[in-house]
C-alpha cells in the first residue's frame, strides 16, 4: 500500500444523492456492535468506491475528481516508515475542505514495521526490543497526528503494516504485541484502530490471533489482495462474521493511473465498507 504515487478514497454526502446511487454512502453513526467492537457508536460508515495515493492531492485535484466513482479519499498523516512524509497539501484546511466538497478521510498511519518485513526499503525502520512500549508511543502519536489534522474522536486511523512473514513466531509475537499497543492506545483517546495488510500476511495473522482469543485487535480490518475482484465481504482468510458489518476494505487494485476532470492520479483502487474520519468542529 505505501509506495510514492498514492492515495485517496471518498464518501458521499447523503443529501448528493445522486452520487450516493453510483458510488454508494455515507451512514452516519451508529456502527453496529459487533465482538470486534470498541463502543464507537457515532462513527461515519461509507460504503461505496474508494482509492488511495501516497500523496494527499491538491484541492483543485479532489474537486476535478468529484467526476469519478470514487467518494472518500485516503491519507497518510504520520508514522516513521511512510513513504511520502512530505505532505504539502494536507493540513486541518484540506481536510475541512475535502470534507466539505463531500470527500470522506480515511487516515492512515505508516508506524514501525514488523522485524520480518518482506519489502527491503522497510527494513530501516523495524520495531525494536520494546514492541509494546513502542506501540503505545506511536498510537500515541497518531492521536496527535490526527488532531492537529482536525479529526475528532470516534474516526478511524488505520495502522499500515507492510507484509511480514507471520510464520516466524517469534516475530509474529513481537508484531502482535506492537499492533495490539497501538490499538490499546488509539482507543483509549476514543479513536478507531483500523488495520492494513496483506491478506496472505498480516491481516491473516490478525484473523488467526482473534480466533485465538486475543484481545486489543483492529476494530477494522482493510486487507491487499490484487488483480481480482472487489469482494468485501468474500476474503477467504476472514471468517464470515469477523470484522462484519461496516468493517472491512478490500484493496483489489494497485498502481493504477486514472484521470477524472482532466487530472492525472497514480491510485490503489479499494471497495469500502467502513468508516471514515470525523471531521471536529472548527
Amino acid at each position: 500500500m505505501d509506495r510514492p504515487n498514492k492515495k485517496i478514497i471518498q464518501y458521499a454526502v447523503a443529501a448528493a444523492t445522486a452520487l450516493a446511487a453510483l458510488a454508494g454512502g455515507l451512514l452516519a453513526g451508529p456502527l453496529a456492535a459487533t465482538a470486534d467492537d470498541g463502543g464507537h457508536g457515532d462513527a461515519r460508515v461509507f460504503t461505496g468506491w474508494g482509492f488511495d495515493t501516497c500523496h494527499a492531492p491538491s484541492l483543485d485535484t479532489l474537486e476535478a475528481w468529484q467526476e469519478s466513482p470514487y467518494r472518500a479519499v485516503g491519507v497518510y498523516i504520520g508514522g516513521r516508515a511512510r513513504a511520502c512524509p512530505d505532505q504539502p497539501h494536507l493540513d486541518e484546511e484540506w481536510v475541512r475542505a475535502a470534507d466539505d466538497m463531500g470527500w470522506g478521510v480515511l487516515p492512515i498511519y505508516v508506524g514501525s514495521q514488523s522485524p520480518c518485513v518482506i519489502a527491503e526499503h522497510k527494513k530501516n525502520a523495524v520495531m525494536g526490543g520494546r514492541p509494546w512500549d513502542e506501540g503505545t508511543e506511536e498510537g500515541r502519536d497518531a492521536v496527535e497526528r490526527a488532531r492537529e489534522l482536525g479529526l475528532a474522536p470516534d474516526s478511524p486511523l488505520y495502522l499500515d503494516m507492510e507484509a511480514y512473514d507471520h510464520r516466524n513466531a517469534d516475530c509474529a509475537d513481537t508484531t502482535l504485541t506492537f499492533v495490539r499497543a497501538w490499538n490499546a492506545e488509539v482507543r483509549r483517546h476514543g479513536y478507531l484502530p483500523g488495520f492494513y495488510s496483506s491478506s496472505g500476511s498480516g491481516v491473516q495473522h490478525m484473523a488467526q490471533a482473534r480466533q485465538q482469543g486475543a484481545e486489543d485487535l483492529p476494530e477494522v480490518m482493510w486487507f491487499a489482495r490484487w488483480d481480482t475482484e472487489p469482494d468485501v465481504y468474500g476474503e477467504s482468510v476472514l471468517p464470515g462474521d469477523a470484522w462484519h458489518p461496516h468493517r472491512r476494505i478490500h484493496q483489489y487494485a494497485g498502481n493504477v493511473t486514472e484521470s477524472h476532470g482532466g487530472r492525472s492520479i497514480t491510485i490503489d483502487r479499494n471497495r469500502v465498507d467502513a468508516p471514515v474520519a470525523v471531521v471536529a468542529d472548527p
